[in-house]
């Protein structure tokens, strides 16, 4: 009997996989702020600017470039290659091309992911276990390395999971042999690596677990089960072996160490527990609940791999909202594989006829829509919707969500040019203004303090924080550092010191920052223009702690 061939027409037509590639995007500016959610954090600039420098001087950073407070200190670029990628990128097209690139790789990651779970359920199950791990993970979209990590996470589950089905190799070569490969290019992308590392070990743990708690399996099953975990844990060594083939050797490894200080883990915002009043928790919720139910469930056949990730993971989601992208791209793939098992029972369960007449209509336009998504594609709708969205990017003057910048009503834009104005200048603000200082001023002028947290060592931390809450002998580590103008929002605490203080000047003020000058450097200069204009208006207002300081003043987001 001969095969029919599919009409032409339908490669032409977009398939789930097509619908996965594009979710991302529709969501990024159909429910979040377009690309000022990816350029929130302004890291991203730091990062063009150490990959121009390495670029321009042919090797990795050993002491640090940026700042006149720790001129000189020992500081190693850890995402060197990325660095280098963004910069080349921004060379290309200015931030367009990278926040283009940052799109095409969230939606690159939710495509992998989509057909990765799609090996586990039905395409419509698929695509909503898929949306909600997007939506959820959209909580740290940002244009920033770690994207990287989340791609190379669902190439590594895809791998593993490949191996637990009996399929051991890819071309020929061991899957459990290219992951250390993989992870020399993780290592060097971003210090994320060691998410693939303790995933493997994951696996392993799973195999162990079974090996000890399931004695009724035949005995060939208990030594497939240990043969298994010898092979993963073997393959986490490997991995972990790899991650040394960086510019900085073992370094690495102790600067990832020291990026848990006391101060990250209390002040920097995505290192701290979620929040479940941010629009995108509703999603983690979901997931954290149906992985409950899903690791239970699979426990109950005798599986302890599932909920071993789930048990991590969900637990480093709780303690820290830059793990909640890890944990829903980890949960996906056993929640949409029990939803699909539970689908295909429920006819047969003693429930109400509705339910099991509802479920087997579901299951058979699923079979019909698999069948039909199973038909080679030429995925031509996702091209046309990368096109489309790079010719918005483009275009002279593109919608507020389509516009690559960083955000000039939450950066300092205005001040610049004052700022430019003395070259000679030590300037203090804060540390996510740091960062924007750094992309806008550097080579001419460096930074008091930006977003890299774990260089500054928790006591520069802790005196910077103290000037920000005005605390005692704030002025004095400013005299310290030779600071001689401030750059601040007009509501911090700081601020309003500040203006009463006659020490020292408002020289700018656009609502959005203000500089002060110290009075020694101001001789001659007329009268501070917080004294008349706008400015008075705000002096209270400036000078009241609220409870929104705390947030400007001792959380941001960092790579």
């Amino acid at each position: 009997m001969e095969t029919r061939r599919p009409p032409f027409a339908l490669k032409l037509l977009p398939s789930f996989t097509d619908f996965a590639f594009l979710m991302p995007v529709v969501w990024l500016f159909g429910r979040m702020n377009g690309l000022k959610s990816l350029l929130a954090d302004c890291d991203t600039g730091w990062h063009i600017r150490t990959g121009d420098w390495i670029v321009a001087n042919h090797v990795v950073p050993a002491h640090d470039i940026f700042s006149f407070s720790k001129p000189g200190a020992p500081w190693f670029s850890w995402e060197w290659l990325s660095d280098v990628l963004f910069a080349w990128l921004n060379g290309l097209g200015g931030l367009r091309a990278v926040v283009l690139f940052s799109i095409l790789l969230i939606a690159v990651t939710f495509t992998a992911l989509f057909r990765l779970v799609r090996r586990r359920s039905n395409p419509i199950v698929a695509f909503a276990v898929t949306t909600v791990a997007a939506a959820g993970s959209s909580i740290h979209w940002l244009a920033r390395p770690h994207l990287f990590t989340l791609l190379f996470l669902v190439l590594f589950c895809a791998a593993l999971e490949r191996v637990r089905e009996g399929h051991t190799r890819l071309a020929g070569v061991p899957y459990l042999a290219i992951l250390p490969v993989a992870t020399v290019l993780w290592t060097n992308l971003h210090g994320g690596f060691f998410v693939g590392i303790l995933v493997i070990g994951a696996y392993g743990a799973g195999e162990l677990l079974s090996l000890a708690f399931c004695g009724d399996n035949p005995a060939g099953n208990r030594l497939l089960a240990g043969r298994r975990a010898r092979q993963y844990f073997l393959c986490g060594l490997a991995c972990l072996a790899a991650s040394l083939i960086n510019p900085y050797f073992y370094r690495l490894h102790m600067h990832l160490v020291q990026d848990l200080l006391p101060y990250t883990w209390q002040n920097i915002q995505e290192w701290l527990s979620p929040s479940f009043h941010h629009p995108a928790a509703i999603y983690f919720e979901a997931m954290l609940v149906l992985s409950v139910v899903a690791a239970g469930w699979k426990l109950s056949k005798g599986s302890f791999t599932e909920s071993v990730l789930i048990l991590l993971w969900a637990h480093g989601a709780l303690l820290a909202v830059r793990n909640i992208p890890i944990f829903m791209i980890v949960a996906a793939v056993p929640v949409a594989a029990v939803i699909q098992e539970w689908l295909e029972r429920l006819p047969e369960w003693n429930v109400a006829g509705w339910l099991r007449a509802a479920v087997g209509r579901f299951n058979h336009v699923a079979a019909e829509t698999g069948e039909t998504d199973r038909v080679g594609r030429w995925h031509l709708v996702s091209a046309m919707g990368l096109l489309l969205l790079a010719a918005v990017i483009w275009a002279p003057h593109p919608p507020q969500k389509f516009r690559a910048e960083f955000d000039p009503q939450r950066y300092p834009a205005g001040a610049l040019a004052t700022l430019r104005g003395d070259l000679s200048a030590h300037i203090f603000t804060h540390d996510e203004w740091g960062d924007y200082l750094i992309w806008s001023l550097y080579p001419s002028q460096k930074v008091f303090v930006d977003g890299r947290a774990e260089f500054y060592g928790d006591d520069f931390e802790k005196a910077y924080t103290g000037i920000l809450n005005v605390r005692d002998g704030w002025e004095n580590t400013l005299g310290r550092f030779g600071v001689d103008t401030i750059l601040m929002p007009p509501n911090t605490p700081l601020s309003g010191v500040l203006k009463e203080s006659g020490r020292w000047r408002v020289v700018y003020d656009d609502r959005v920052a203000l500089v002060f000058r110290s009075a020694s450097r101001t001789v001659g200069q007329p009268p501070s223009i917080a004294l008349t204009g706008e400015g008075v208006s705000r002096d209270r207002e400036v000078t009241k702690t609220q409870a929104s300081d705390r947030a400007i003043t001792e959380t941001k987001t960092k790579t």
